[in-house]
């Protein structure tokens, strides 16, 4: 092999102690608590009874509950991993444990007298990361001082990886339950996220290199070589037709990751993106990406919004990286600027409520964005008004219209606005489902099937219509791509309250002469001028 391609059907999975890999595995103090709080349980628990976890897997209603996705003949290497994780994570278990200590210490003495005592009793582990303070109902609470914790022992880049294999299909399984195991089919490339011949690897996607450059750009050694060597070939990729001449641009990559595209700028918004997949349905894939992305947006910090397996791919290619602003050291609400930057991203900016980025022909808005969070005090979080050429597009993301007056407030700010992609997902897990590795007292279920992550129904979203009056209205971020279960675990039929909601939305759309649609797979579309 002399100059090669990466293949286009090449899987990339990010992982943390071999666990599938999103911003909370990331962040310090996070990922300390999903490791004792969940994925040491999850794997107890399938050494304890592995044919409940194969059973679950086999019933469609149990797909993105807590199981292990691996047959009986496993059982060993989870055993082999649970040991190593508990030898090697000690520092992780015993941070995560101090948490849950300080935590309930505050609740018992932090009382609205001064909290200056308490420091001498703050465990150890988190002496010099947190600041303990109050609101103003004398609430108490720690906030943990992240800039320190990237540079202390709690932040391993080491147990950073990557799994690679190839792809023939969309049925992959629910990922976030089942640490990832080497066998004949998987590669296990061990380099931390921030490894820069990861962007010589995925600039191969589209640039040819030669094999040798590439694998001693990874070192990569012999007894690796045949297997790394199936994942590249001399066949070029078809090139990316060009999106045609129209003022702006939109295209429709499926979920909620959109690309809008003006003459001298173009925005990447939510970037998941499919593979290349011979047969099913059609799809956009990052082969119909442009080769330099200017901005690429990120709406909130899940992990089917801000997507470490295709960002790290996309890496390369991305100028500047736009985030939401975070409250700055809650235990739920991490600083995503601090996560990207610290696995390899450069030219990462925060964007708060109402705050304009000027960009080439145009300009980017931060949009408040309530709901989807379960009532936690979460502030990474921003839809987006994108206006180039005088056009403009709001990505909503999630958003529920919980206060329509927001969006009165809102529209004083944008004016009408010309096309509107708006997330109808009105289900919602409860807040377990994500955040409940970070809880130190359980919720009654009760409480949890109340605070759940559900955007606007019918009522709420044409709500929204009515206030931004937009000439196209798009609902997307619904999670229903074939290649997306892996993800978000969802499949819907007619009867399914969302696919109800979102028809209403589209069919009163209509009828009031409006362009609308709940998108499915692939969509472009052009805003012409005047």
């Amino acid at each position: 092999m002399d100059r090669v391609y990466l293949k286009e059907n090449v899987l990339v999975e990010p992982l943390f102690n071999q666990w599938y890999a999103w911003s909370y595995l990331i962040s310090p103090h996070t990922a300390a608590m999903y490791i004792a709080n969940l994925h040491l349980k999850i794997m107890q628990s399938y050494i304890a009874s592995p044919q409940v976890h194969i059973n679950a897997h086999k019933t469609p209603a149990m797909m993105g509950g807590p199981f292990i996705n691996h047959d009986v003949d496993r059982v060993s290497y989870i055993k082999a991993l649970l040991e190593r994780t508990i030898d090697q994570q000690q520092h992780m278990l015993r941070f995560a444990e101090s948490i849950q200590e300080l935590d309930k210490m505050l609740v018992a003495d932090g009382t609205g007298y001064s909290l200056e005592p308490l420091y001498q009793k703050i465990p150890d582990a988190l002496k010099g990361y947190v600041e303990l303070v109050y609101d103003l109902n004398n609430n108490p609470s720690m906030r943990f001082i992240e800039g320190l914790l990237y540079r202390s022992p709690y932040y391993d880049p080491s147990r950073q990886s990557l799994m690679l294999s190839l792809i023939d299909g969309d049925n992959r399984s629910f990922v976030f339950s089942t640490p990832r195991l080497e066998d004949e089919n998987h590669f296990h490339l061990r380099v931390p996220f921030s490894h820069k011949g990861l962007d010589e690897l995925f600039k191969m996607k589209s640039v040819p290199q030669s094999y040798e450059f590439i694998r001693q750009a990874l070192g990569i050694g012999n007894e690796a070589d045949e297997m790394f060597r199936s994942f590249f070939t001399e066949e070029s990729p078809q090139p990316r037709a060009h999106p045609g001449n129209a003022s702006v641009r939109v295209r429709y990559f499926g979920h909620a990751c959109v690309l809008v595209e003006s003459e001298g700028c173009n925005v990447l918004c939510d970037p998941v993106i499919s593979y290349k997949i011979d047969g099913g349905l059609s799809r956009y894939t990052y082969a119909d990406l442009p080769e330099v992305i200017d901005y690429a947006l990120i709406t909130h910090n899940h992990q089917d919004h801000c997507m470490f397996e295709t960002l790290l791919q996309l890496r390369h290619r991305i100028r500047n990286i736009i985030v939401p602003r975070s409250n700055g050291g809650g235990l739920a609400d991490q600083s995503l600027k601090l996560a990207l930057r610290n696995t390899g991203f450069e030219n990462v900016t925060e964007i708060d409520e109402m705050e304009t980025m000027d960009v080439p022909g145009g300009m980017i808005l931060g949009l408040p964005f309530l709901g989807e969070h379960g009532d936690l005090n979460i502030r990474t979080k921003t839809a987006y008004l994108i206006k180039l050429q005088e056009k403009s597009v709001v990505c909503a993301a999630d958003s529920n219209n919980i206060d329509q007056t927001l969006y009165e407030h809102i529209h004083e700010a944008t004016g009408d606005v010309d096309v509107l992609f708006l997330g109808m997902e009105c289900n919602g897990a409860p807040l377990t489902w994500l955040y409940g590795p970070l809880l130190s007292t359980p919720l009654s279920r009760k409480m949890d099937q109340s605070r759940r992550f559900n955007g606007s129904n019918f009522e709420r979203g044409i709500q929204i219509v009515d206030q931004l009056n937009p000439k196209q209205v798009y609902v997307y971020a619904m999670g229903q791509e074939p290649w997306l279960t892996y993800l978000t675990s969802i499949r819907y039929t007619e009867e399914s309250r969302p696919i109800i909601e979102s028809n209403k939305l589209v069919e009163e759309c209509a009828r009031r002469g409006l362009v609308a649609e709940r998108l499915f797979g692939k969509k472009d579309i052009i805003i012409e001028q005047g």
